[in-house]
């Protein structure tokens, strides 16, 4: 109901009820994705911790010493194989339309929410949705030509 009074409340009465079930949806749709983001997170942290075993005692370090160990064991097939994914990832993303781009960097690189982004390239919320979208679209159909799973 504020963001429909702050940002339209110039409007007429017919237009109110379709833009308030818009900004509910938006904001509906913004919570669940802040939220799925949040548990994958809470769910990283949660397989740090130690098990009930070994009486508690976890370091980050000898975590990390052991990824570290495991990476080196990949083969030097898996890691060129890796690092073509994701320089063909990169050329796909310098390929895209400039907008497209500055939303989908925005977005997912530098963790913005819709409401940051859309302020930052100066365009409305809307916008900065349909920029994400298409760029996701054009990058998964471009990627699966190259023969990447998406």
């Amino acid at each position: 109901m504020m963001k429909l009074s702050i940002h339209y409340g110039d409007r007429s009465e017919a237009e109110l009820q379709p833009l308030f079930q818009r900004i509910l949806s938006n904001t509906i749709m913004d919570w669940f994705r802040r939220k799925k983001t949040h548990s994958a997170l809470i769910s990283n942290f949660t397989d740090m911790e130690g098990d009930a075993d070994d009486g508690g005692d976890f370091d980050v370090l000898e975590s990390l010493l052991a990824s570290d160990q495991v990476t080196a064991q990949h083969s030097a097939e898996s890691q060129l194989e890796r690092s073509q994914v994701l320089l063909a990832i990169e050329n796909e993303v310098k390929e895209l339309p400039q907008r497209q781009r500055e939303a989908f960097l925005l977005r997912y690189w530098e963790d913005l929410d819709v409401a940051e982004t859309a302020e930052v390239m100066g365009c409305t919320q809307g916008s900065v949705k349909t920029h994400c979208f298409r760029a996701v679209q054009a990058l998964a159909k471009a990627l699966s030509t190259k023969g990447i799973k998406t």
